[in-house]
């Protein structure tokens, strides 16, 4: 199966993410310090079924990657989630 996770800002400086499949919640967490904790924290919280995972941030899809990319390169990741939603909101305004 391929799961989705979504990441958003909350407060100032935190983040949650949810975990989806087919449209229905299967897990989530708030309080985490950052786009990269919550790739990580869902992928760990992924069970054997996952085999890729879509993220998205702010609600804007980045990418479809491998559950062992997600793994090796978080921190790319992340990265070009964040940059993807970036480039979109300057677009729209």
């Amino acid at each position: 199966m391929i799961v989705r996770f979504y990441i958003d800002p909350v407060g100032d400086d935190g983040y949650e993410y949810r975990v989806t499949y087919e449209g229905q919640e299967l897990f989530g967490d708030a309080g985490l310090g950052s786009i990269e904790e919550c790739i990580v924290a869902a992928t760990e919280g992924l069970g054997a079924d996952a085999i890729a995972a879509e993220v998205a941030y702010k609600g804007i899809v980045s990418g479809t990657y491998a559950l062992a990319s997600l793994a090796l390169v978080s921190a790319q990741i992340a990265q070009h989630a964040l940059q993807t939603t970036e480039a979109i909101e300057e677009a729209a305004r």
